[in-house]
């Protein structure tokens, strides 16, 4: 009788210890299927900033998505010495918003997404604006990077902070020539 009720102890205690043993595996696959998920989102008129959040997305262990507008901009409609050129027209009206390419991914699926952009007229073009509204990044932490001929990117960040009041924006960073170092120590600085 002794020995049936150590048997009977001992099956308990070990389906005890396999259901714990269980419950933490499920929990350890919950926990990794809730896995930060980042996407580096990039508009690049001349390539120079696709270049750049190319090495970005390697650095963050991030997806990349090319915010592409629907009608993509000529050589004559970047020139910002003509005042009737696209992007000349785009950046005097605050309001503007070029039409979209489909985006080939849905940043609300998405914990952290970097914005990348050129600067243009000091700020982001206002193209990032229509990425911003197509896309719901309410409680979403954001990051501007930008690349820049000669202007700083304090006062794209600004504007978008103003803009998106809602979206949680970390410091934005002008990416001009940025070493694989210095984007990993960039990045290490966000977590």
């Amino acid at each position: 009788m002794k020995k049936l009720a150590l048997i009977i102890a001992a099956l308990a205690t070990m389906t005890l210890m396999a259901c714990t043993q269980s419950n933490n595996n499920q929990s350890t696959n919950n926990q990794n299927s809730k896995q930060m998920k980042t996407l580096v989102a990039y508009f690049s008129a001349s390539g120079v900033t696709k270049g750049v959040a190319q090495q970005l997305a390697k650095a963050a262990n991030a997806d990349l998505m090319e915010i592409e507008p629907a009608q993509r901009y000529t050589d004559a409609d970047l020139d910002w010495r003509d005042s009737l050129s696209r992007s000349s027209v785009e950046m005097k009206d605050k309001t503007s918003r070029p039409a979209l390419a489909k985006l080939k991914a849905n940043a609300a699926d998405y914990d952290t997404i970097f914005v990348g952009f050129p600067i243009w007229w000091y700020t982001a073009p206002t193209i990032i604006n229509t990425f911003m509204e197509a896309n719901d990044l309410s409680g979403k932490t954001v990051v501007p990077f930008a690349t820049s001929g000669g202007s700083t990117i304090d006062k794209a960040c600004a504007d978008l902070k103003a803009a998106y009041p809602t979206v949680n924006w970390l410091p934005g960073r002008l990416l001009n020539n940025a070493t694989d170092q210095e984007l990993n120590q960039w990045i290490s600085t966000l977590r």
